[in-house]
């Protein structure tokens, strides 16, 4: 029973939050009661998103973390959201081989999930995903995205505190920063940092974040040098993310943050159940008729959408 297994990740069980994970990807409609019964026992994790562009070393530096906060006891869930396989619909990258030596921890849980072809580089579940996490009792919850570059925005729907990794010498991260991703994130990191053009990396983005006008109350946005592979920069790094924390606790600003992600996810679900109920009224068959008209520009895609719109009214 679905309500079995809510109660078996709020007492801990890791084999339990694997399997409620896994419905929640398929889409099983049969857990909304246990997730509603997590969704009421959560909130106490601290929800860190981690976006950049792909190659920037995510994955790494996310492991890094990992392991210094498992050293402050800490507890820690990651979900990395890869790229889907074209033909079955699974992650391909599978983080998790990649961090075989902190899978077997007790204290940590990884998991990968597939975008699925969703916008903004994060799976349509990951949201309760993460809720599941929470209950499980996770300190901290990483959410990797796939890395996509502006659509990443997305992220900011689920986390608490954004992470924006980027790597010196490569104009197209800069780039990737001003076409959208400049404004949602908290703390800026330059990983590999040990390569060439790290100083004029930092002072470009410095100067952006100088004239950024997008509301942060009480923070300004911190930019901290990495190279996660050789461990440098980890702790000033978590030092960063807590004091983020700290400061949202400090203002008030957590509930206010999380109005704002839950309005933002009850929009998008109802956005999401109206094109299906809509879908599902019109009937594929004629659905189809509309899409051909369409393609052999017979007819606008915006009476298309008035003519499902005008069957759903009678």
């Amino acid at each position: 029973m679905p309500t079995d297994l809510a109660e078996g990740v709020l007492a801990g069980d890791r084999r339990a939050a694997a399997r409620l994970i896994t419905r929640i990807e398929d889409g099983d409609e049969s857990i909304r009661p246990a997730l509603a019964r997590l969704h009421i026992c959560g909130g106490k994790a601290h929800i860190i998103g981690i976006t950049g562009t792909p190659g920037a070393g995510k994955s790494t530096l996310i492991h890094k973390l990992a392991k210094c906060w498992r050293k402050a006891k800490k507890t820690v869930g990651i979900i990395a959201v890869d790229p889907s396989s074209p033909f079955t619909g699974g992650a391909l990258l599978g983080d998790r081989i990649r961090m075989q030596d902190i899978a077997t921890d007790p204290g940590i849980f990884i998991r990968s999930m597939s975008s699925r072809g969703n916008s903004g580089g994060v799976a349509r579940a990951t949201a309760d995903a993460v809720r599941v996490l929470d209950a499980l009792g996770m300190d901290i919850v990483i959410v990797e995205t796939v890395g996509a570059g502006q659509s990443e925005v997305a992220v900011m729907d689920i986390v608490q505190t954004v992470v924006v990794v980027v790597v010196p010498g490569l104009g197209d991260d800069i780039q990737a920063i001003k076409a959208g991703i400049l404004e949602i994130g908290d703390i800026f990191v330059i990983n590999k940092a040990d390569r060439d053009g790290v100083e004029a990396a930092q002072r470009e983005l410095e100067m952006m974040l100088e004239f950024d006008d997008s509301s942060r109350k009480g923070w300004r946005p911190q930019v901290v040098r990495t190279v996660a592979t050789k461990s440098e920069g980890i702790e000033e790094l978590i030092e960063k993310i807590e004091g983020h924390r700290d400061m949202m606790k400090k203002e008030g600003l957590l509930e206010e943050s999380e109005r704002r992600r839950c309005r933002r996810e009850v929009l998008e679900l109802l956005k999401h159940k109206a094109v299906l109920s809509l879908l599902a009224e019109y009937g594929p068959d004629d659905f189809d008729a509309l899409v051909k008209a369409v393609a052999e520009r017979k007819m606008h895609p915006h009476d298309a959408v008035e003519r499902i719109m005008e069957r759903k009214k009678g």
